[in-house]
């Protein structure tokens, strides 16, 4: 065991240091609001819960937070004590089956919140419906979050024009719909929660899944279409990501080929769903440069 000194100099350092870093906290970020119903009339197309209930457990080494079988899908608000404008809905993965909400949702709304940036955290429906697309109802409940920040603007200190979302991994292939979709929404819109466009300004998409064509590898997937008018995109993935890296690759091309602004990092080592912090390789840095990304697309400030 290494002594520590006890003198009161060392002391006060060290109480400097935790009244420091617990103000930086406190400045960051306030308590989230309480969620809020994405579909208060009904969601739509189903008349009933699913047969299981709603549930949430701790599971692995990290102990992330698995959230299964949501039937009422909801947005809980992250504010900045001191908002710069910009707003992004964070959709974390699971495959459209669970959501991994800690590492892929609360804590990213935390980091978020620390840049003036205020969160939005998404709580989508999962799993995936039977007979339908993987990520039908799950795109509905994006469009549906997009529309009422943008409904909400004023009240929650953000600039319409400046509402993103991050995804990761399935929350990842949301994101790249939402980002590439032709805006229309494929409900029946409600012009009390559904104002302006249902297209995201830009997106963060951190080893985002399901980009290709599962018949050939050379396209993106057929819901996944990069126009001359997809907004922004930032993109990080793992080459040891053997599943999904090609996808982030591929989007990056399209983007190239469309004239679109795009940033893309692949780094050597790391491989799926680490979420925010949770691996030793360099890939842990990906907040870093996104922040930096936001910070030169003028973004954020």
């Amino acid at each position: 065991m290494i002594p520590v000194p006890q003198d009161n100099s060392f002391r006060m350092k060290l109480l400097l240091c935790a009244l420091s870093f617990s103000t930086v906290l406190n400045t960051a970020s306030a308590a989230p609001f309480e969620p809020i119903n994405l579909w208060p009339g009904g969601v739509p197309g189903e008349a009933k819960p699913l047969a299981e209930p709603e549930s949430v457990e701790l599971k692995g080494e990290h102990q992330i937070e698995i959230m299964s079988n949501v039937s009422i899908p909801q947005l809980t608000m992250y504010p900045a004590k001191k908002p710069n404008g910009t707003a992004v809905i964070v959709c974390p993965g699971g495959g459209y089956n669970i959501l991994a909400y800690s590492h892929e949702g609360k804590e990213v709304c935390d980091w978020l919140n620390t840049l003036g940036i205020t969160a939005g955290l998404l709580k989508y429906r999962v799993p995936r419906r039977d007979q339908l697309e993987k990520h039908h109802a799950p795109l509905q409940d994006a469009q549906r979050a997009i529309g009422m920040m943008r409904a909400r603007a004023d009240e929650w200190k953000i600039r319409t024009d400046k509402i993103g979302v991050l995804g990761f991994s399935a929350g990842g292939h949301l994101a790249s719909m939402a980002l590439t979709s032709d805006g229309k929404r494929n409900y029946k819109p409600d012009s009390k929660f559904d104002s302006g466009s249902c297209i995201p300004d830009f997106a963060v998409l951190v080893y985002a899944a399901y980009q290709l064509d599962e018949k050939n590898p050379d396209k993106l997937s057929a819901e996944i279409k990069v126009t001359d008018k997809t907004p922004p995109a930032f993109l990080v993935v793992a080459h040891g990501d053997k599943k999904w890296a090609e996808g982030s690759a591929r989007f990056y091309i399209e983007m190239k080929r469309a004239d679109r602004d795009c940033e893309l990092h692949i780094f050597g080592k790391g491989g799926h769903g680490f979420g925010f912090k949770n691996t030793d390789e360099e890939i842990k840095q990906w907040p870093k440069l996104a922040e930096k990304w936001m910070l030169a697309m003028g973004i954020a400030e």
